[in-house]
Protein backbone atom coordinates (compact mmCIF):
# COMPACT_ATOMS: atom_id res chain seq x y z
CA UNK A 1 0.00 0.00 0.00
CA UNK A 2 1.52 2.99 -0.80
CA UNK A 3 2.17 5.74 1.93
CA UNK A 4 -0.28 8.18 2.86
CA UNK A 5 -0.70 11.52 5.17
CA UNK A 6 -4.27 10.29 6.23
CA UNK A 7 -2.81 6.96 7.48
CA UNK A 8 -2.79 6.83 11.34
CA UNK A 9 -2.43 4.17 14.17
CA UNK A 10 -5.44 4.40 16.21
CA UNK A 11 -5.06 5.49 19.70
CA UNK A 12 -1.60 6.30 19.39
CA UNK A 13 -0.38 10.29 19.13
CA UNK A 14 -0.16 9.78 15.32
CA UNK A 15 -4.12 9.68 15.59
CA UNK A 16 -5.97 13.05 14.87
CA UNK A 17 -8.71 12.42 17.82
CA UNK A 18 -6.33 11.72 20.15
CA UNK A 19 -4.08 14.59 19.54
CA UNK A 20 -6.88 16.60 19.75
CA UNK A 21 -8.28 15.06 23.34
CA UNK A 22 -4.85 16.08 24.52
CA UNK A 23 -4.88 19.38 22.97
CA UNK A 24 -7.68 19.96 25.25
CA UNK A 25 -6.09 18.15 28.54
CA UNK A 26 -3.21 20.49 28.08
CA UNK A 27 -5.35 23.23 27.69
CA UNK A 28 -7.52 22.39 30.75
CA UNK A 29 -4.39 21.88 32.53
CA UNK A 30 -2.99 25.36 31.56
CA UNK A 31 -6.04 26.95 32.71
CA UNK A 32 -6.17 25.32 36.36
CA UNK A 33 -2.61 26.56 36.29
CA UNK A 34 -3.41 29.72 35.98
CA UNK A 35 -5.67 30.19 38.24
CA UNK A 36 -3.19 28.22 40.94
CA UNK A 37 -0.53 31.01 40.56
CA UNK A 38 -2.96 32.75 42.62
CA UNK A 39 -4.90 30.48 44.99
CA UNK A 40 -1.40 29.30 46.68
CA UNK A 41 -0.58 30.02 50.38
CA UNK A 42 -0.82 34.22 51.25
CA UNK A 43 2.80 35.18 51.09
CA UNK A 44 4.57 36.41 54.54
CA UNK A 45 4.28 39.90 53.40
CA UNK A 46 0.87 39.79 51.78
CA UNK A 47 -0.09 40.72 48.35
CA UNK A 48 1.37 43.11 46.32
CA UNK A 49 -0.70 45.72 44.40
CA UNK A 50 -0.27 44.02 41.05
CA UNK A 51 -1.90 40.70 42.11
CA UNK A 52 -5.72 41.91 42.51
CA UNK A 53 -5.37 43.10 38.69
CA UNK A 54 -3.53 40.30 37.35
CA UNK A 55 -5.85 37.72 38.69
CA UNK A 56 -8.59 39.75 37.46
CA UNK A 57 -7.53 39.97 34.08
CA UNK A 58 -6.56 36.31 33.99
CA UNK A 59 -10.40 35.36 35.20
CA UNK A 60 -12.11 37.92 32.50
CA UNK A 61 -9.11 37.58 30.12
CA UNK A 62 -7.95 33.60 29.39
CA UNK A 63 -10.37 31.73 31.37
CA UNK A 64 -13.38 33.80 29.84
CA UNK A 65 -12.12 33.18 26.46
CA UNK A 66 -11.66 29.82 26.41
CA UNK A 67 -15.05 28.73 28.46
CA UNK A 68 -16.55 30.76 25.57
CA UNK A 69 -14.52 28.97 22.91
CA UNK A 70 -15.81 25.58 24.49
CA UNK A 71 -18.86 26.53 24.18
CA UNK A 72 -19.22 27.44 21.03
CA UNK A 73 -17.84 24.64 19.47
CA UNK A 74 -17.77 21.76 21.86
CA UNK A 75 -21.00 22.76 23.41
CA UNK A 76 -22.47 24.19 20.20
CA UNK A 77 -22.18 20.44 18.74
CA UNK A 78 -23.60 18.69 20.95
CA UNK A 79 -26.20 20.99 21.65
CA UNK A 80 -28.79 19.39 19.62
CA UNK A 81 -28.14 15.84 19.89
CA UNK A 82 -30.56 13.64 21.82
CA UNK A 83 -27.95 12.11 23.52
CA UNK A 84 -26.12 15.26 24.88
CA UNK A 85 -28.73 17.62 25.24
CA UNK A 86 -29.15 17.52 28.94
CA UNK A 87 -25.71 17.28 29.60
CA UNK A 88 -24.83 20.51 27.67
CA UNK A 89 -27.64 22.56 29.44
CA UNK A 90 -25.97 20.91 32.22
CA UNK A 91 -22.42 22.22 31.28
CA UNK A 92 -24.21 25.49 30.45
CA UNK A 93 -25.35 25.90 33.93
CA UNK A 94 -21.94 25.17 34.84
CA UNK A 95 -20.61 27.66 32.55
CA UNK A 96 -22.86 30.85 33.98
CA UNK A 97 -22.08 29.71 37.83
CA UNK A 98 -18.82 30.28 36.95
CA UNK A 99 -18.96 33.37 35.40
CA UNK A 100 -20.73 34.52 37.97
CA UNK A 101 -17.94 34.19 40.57
CA UNK A 102 -15.36 35.85 38.04
CA UNK A 103 -17.78 38.93 38.19
CA UNK A 104 -17.75 38.54 41.77
CA UNK A 105 -13.52 38.13 42.03
CA UNK A 106 -13.60 41.48 39.40
CA UNK A 107 -15.42 43.20 41.91
CA UNK A 108 -13.52 43.02 44.62
CA UNK A 109 -11.08 45.92 45.71
CA UNK A 110 -8.48 44.28 46.27
CA UNK A 111 -6.37 40.82 46.35
CA UNK A 112 -7.05 39.51 49.66
CA UNK A 113 -10.60 39.57 49.20
CA UNK A 114 -10.33 38.30 45.91
CA UNK A 115 -7.81 35.19 46.07
CA UNK A 116 -10.69 33.36 48.17
CA UNK A 117 -13.18 34.13 45.75
CA UNK A 118 -10.90 32.99 43.11
CA UNK A 119 -10.36 29.43 45.35
CA UNK A 120 -13.92 29.18 44.62
CA UNK A 121 -13.60 29.83 40.88
CA UNK A 122 -10.58 26.96 41.04
CA UNK A 123 -12.54 24.92 42.51
CA UNK A 124 -15.67 24.90 40.32
CA UNK A 125 -13.46 25.20 37.64
CA UNK A 126 -11.72 21.85 38.01
CA UNK A 127 -14.56 19.53 38.03
CA UNK A 128 -16.30 21.62 35.46
CA UNK A 129 -13.48 20.73 32.99
CA UNK A 130 -13.30 17.05 34.44
CA UNK A 131 -17.00 16.90 33.18
CA UNK A 132 -15.79 18.02 29.72
CA UNK A 133 -13.25 15.69 29.78
CA UNK A 134 -14.83 12.50 30.84
CA UNK A 135 -18.09 12.74 30.17
CA UNK A 136 -18.64 15.24 27.02
CA UNK A 137 -15.55 14.16 24.68
CA UNK A 138 -16.28 10.34 25.03
CA UNK A 139 -20.11 11.48 23.75
CA UNK A 140 -19.16 13.46 20.92
CA UNK A 141 -16.73 10.48 20.19
CA UNK A 142 -19.87 8.54 19.22
CA UNK A 143 -21.97 11.61 18.01
CA UNK A 144 -22.83 11.77 14.28
CA UNK A 145 -21.19 14.22 12.39
CA UNK A 146 -19.04 15.17 15.24
CA UNK A 147 -15.33 15.76 14.46
CA UNK A 148 -13.17 16.54 17.39
CA UNK A 149 -10.21 17.73 15.63
CA UNK A 150 -11.83 19.98 13.64
CA UNK A 151 -13.51 21.00 16.43
CA UNK A 152 -10.42 21.62 18.25
CA UNK A 153 -8.96 23.77 15.56
CA UNK A 154 -11.89 26.42 15.75
CA UNK A 155 -11.28 26.51 19.32
CA UNK A 156 -8.26 27.50 18.71
CA UNK A 157 -9.26 30.21 15.85
CA UNK A 158 -11.36 31.92 18.80
CA UNK A 159 -8.74 31.55 21.21
CA UNK A 160 -6.08 33.07 19.01
CA UNK A 161 -9.23 36.20 18.56
CA UNK A 162 -10.73 35.15 14.81
CA UNK A 163 -14.50 34.16 13.85
CA UNK A 164 -15.76 31.07 12.74
CA UNK A 165 -17.48 30.91 9.19
CA UNK A 166 -21.13 31.15 8.97
CA UNK A 167 -22.07 30.82 5.92
CA UNK A 168 -25.80 30.86 4.24
CA UNK A 169 -25.39 28.13 2.22
CA UNK A 170 -23.22 25.10 2.05
CA UNK A 171 -22.76 23.78 -1.24
CA UNK A 172 -20.85 20.32 -0.63
CA UNK A 173 -20.20 19.68 -4.02
CA UNK A 174 -16.70 21.67 -3.83
CA UNK A 175 -16.19 19.65 -0.48
CA UNK A 176 -14.35 16.64 -0.19
CA UNK A 177 -16.67 13.47 0.98
CA UNK A 178 -15.20 12.96 3.94
CA UNK A 179 -15.66 16.15 5.47
CA UNK A 180 -18.64 17.05 3.95
CA UNK A 181 -20.83 15.80 6.77
CA UNK A 182 -19.05 17.07 9.75
CA UNK A 183 -18.94 20.84 8.10
CA UNK A 184 -22.86 20.41 7.64
CA UNK A 185 -23.20 19.55 11.34
CA UNK A 186 -20.53 22.18 12.92
CA UNK A 187 -22.50 24.52 11.16
CA UNK A 188 -25.90 23.55 12.52
CA UNK A 189 -24.30 23.42 16.09
CA UNK A 190 -23.90 27.14 15.53
CA UNK A 191 -27.30 27.96 15.19
CA UNK A 192 -29.33 29.86 17.27
CA UNK A 193 -32.82 29.03 17.87
CA UNK A 194 -35.02 29.67 14.29
CA UNK A 195 -31.97 30.29 12.09
CA UNK A 196 -30.83 28.44 9.29
CA UNK A 197 -28.65 27.55 6.29
CA UNK A 198 -29.09 25.95 3.20
CA UNK A 199 -27.48 22.88 1.96
CA UNK A 200 -26.40 22.22 -2.32
CA UNK A 201 -26.04 19.07 -3.30
CA UNK A 202 -25.88 16.98 -6.24
CA UNK A 203 -28.10 13.96 -5.00
CA UNK A 204 -30.79 13.91 -2.46
CA UNK A 205 -29.03 13.83 0.72
CA UNK A 206 -31.14 10.98 2.15
CA UNK A 207 -28.41 9.76 4.12
CA UNK A 208 -27.84 12.79 6.06
CA UNK A 209 -31.32 13.41 7.15
CA UNK A 210 -31.16 9.73 8.50
CA UNK A 211 -28.07 11.05 10.52
CA UNK A 212 -30.16 13.96 11.41
CA UNK A 213 -32.92 12.60 12.74
CA UNK A 214 -30.93 10.24 14.99
CA UNK A 215 -29.02 12.54 16.31
CA UNK A 216 -30.78 15.68 16.35
CA UNK A 217 -34.37 14.91 16.89
CA UNK A 218 -36.72 17.48 17.35
CA UNK A 219 -34.14 20.13 17.43
CA UNK A 220 -33.81 20.40 13.62
CA UNK A 221 -36.04 21.53 10.45
CA UNK A 222 -35.10 19.80 6.85
CA UNK A 223 -37.00 21.40 4.15
CA UNK A 224 -36.48 21.22 0.63
CA UNK A 225 -35.80 23.87 -1.25
CA UNK A 226 -35.48 21.96 -4.67
CA UNK A 227 -35.71 18.74 -5.59
CA UNK A 228 -33.26 17.85 -8.67
CA UNK A 229 -33.01 16.33 -10.60
CA UNK A 230 -29.52 18.03 -11.43
CA UNK A 231 -29.26 20.24 -8.25
CA UNK A 232 -30.68 19.12 -4.41
CA UNK A 233 -31.14 22.31 -1.90
CA UNK A 234 -32.30 21.57 1.32
CA UNK A 235 -32.96 24.53 3.96
CA UNK A 236 -31.72 22.75 7.45
CA UNK A 237 -32.87 24.88 10.28
CA UNK A 238 -32.41 24.86 14.19
CA UNK A 239 -36.50 24.86 15.98
CA UNK A 240 -37.45 27.86 18.07
CA UNK A 241 -37.06 26.48 21.35
CA UNK A 242 -35.49 22.81 21.89
CA UNK A 243 -37.76 20.07 22.94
Amino acid sequence: MAPSDDIHIEATETDPAVRARTAIHRGHRELLAGLAAFTGPEPAAGYGDSVHAELTGFCTGELRRHLAAADGTLYAAASGAGDTRLLVRALRGGLAALDARIDTVAATGDAAAAVPLARAVEAVLAVHLEVEETVLLPALATLPGADLPALVADMSTLLDGGRLDTPAVIDVREIPHGRRHPRIFARFGRLGPGEAFTLVNNHDPKPLRREFEAAHPGTHTWDYVESGPDVWRVRIGRVTADA
